[in-house]
């Protein structure tokens, strides 16, 4: 494994745990690039993400986002923020774990839907928010044990703010970045 790719951080976890929040928040404070999955699939698109899903469908849509993944893992020195189904595909799992500590932002269902709730580029979400708290206690059913297994570490985003969140991040990432 080139040691190089262990200098990337990447953010996995469900919908609205604070993925591009922090993403950007740790960009500055490191001094690293950002990168944001679904913006760059939007970038190349034209359109958004709730367009490529209705049009494309859910399995098009990760197929392009596996791509992007890979291009993006590839490079040295980034954040980057994933989609919250991006470890659905085994491949996509593969290259964040091989070339950065991947890092699983945890936050609860009653969290997500209070962040997401004014969010309108949410395509898995219904725009019936009665159906939103099932939806995600789904989503988390089955993702959940996903996240803990591809991460290298696990911080709760719950009742804690970006600056806190990060700075357990930035601990994590140079005490394993000594490590390895």
């Amino acid at each position: 494994m080139n040691r190089g790719k262990k200098k990337n951080i990447f953010l996995i976890g469900p919908m609205g745990a604070g993925k591009s929040t922090v993403g950007r928040y740790l960009s500055q404070a490191l001094n690293m690039c950002f990168y944001d999955s679904d913006s760059e699939i939007e970038k190349r698109t034209g359109v958004d993400i709730d367009w490529v899903f209705e049009v494309e469908g859910e399995s098009e849509f990760r197929i392009r986002e596996e791509k992007i993944i890979n291009e993006l893992t590839d490079k040295t020195g980034i954040i980057l923020s994933t989609g919250g189904g991006s470890i659905l595909s085994l491949k996509s799992r593969y290259l964040l774990q091989s070339r950065g500590v991947v890092v699983y932002l945890r936050a609860s269902v009653k969290e997500q839907l209070m962040r997401t709730k004014l969010d309108k580029k949410r395509p898995l979400l219904s725009l019936n928010s009665n159906k939103n708290k099932q939806i995600l206690k789904s989503l988390s059913v089955i993702r959940d044990p996903i996240y803990k297994k591809t991460s290298d570490f696990i911080v709760d985003t719950v009742n804690h703010d970006v600056p806190f969140i990060a700075s357990n991040i930035i601990r994590y990432f140079y005490r394993f970045s000594k490590i390895n």
